[in-house]
């Protein structure tokens, strides 16, 4: 492979990663709107983030995770 042909193939591909990134700051601007406006109208964000984590646990995974956590608490006298 020439030289030319590598630089224009590793150009495109800088290309190719700078206009993803620039659509990703712009989702994560999007999803930062939406934080805020469920904040204005009352919700609590960083509780809506912890959902947001939980559901995308496999089932298996979540239930583990309650267990120690009930068993985390009881053992401080939080139950």
């Amino acid at each position: 492979m020439s030289d030319s042909i590598s630089a224009e193939q590793l150009r495109l591909l800088i290309e190719r990663i700078e206009r993803l990134e620039e659509e990703k700051k712009g989702i994560a601007d999007d999803i930062k709107d939406v934080y805020a406006e469920a904040k204005a109208t009352g919700f609590d964000a960083k509780i809506m983030r912890t959902i947001i984590r939980l559901r995308k646990m496999e089932k298996h995974q979540l239930d583990e995770q309650d267990a120690l956590l009930e068993t985390y608490r009881a053992a401080l006298g939080m139950a």
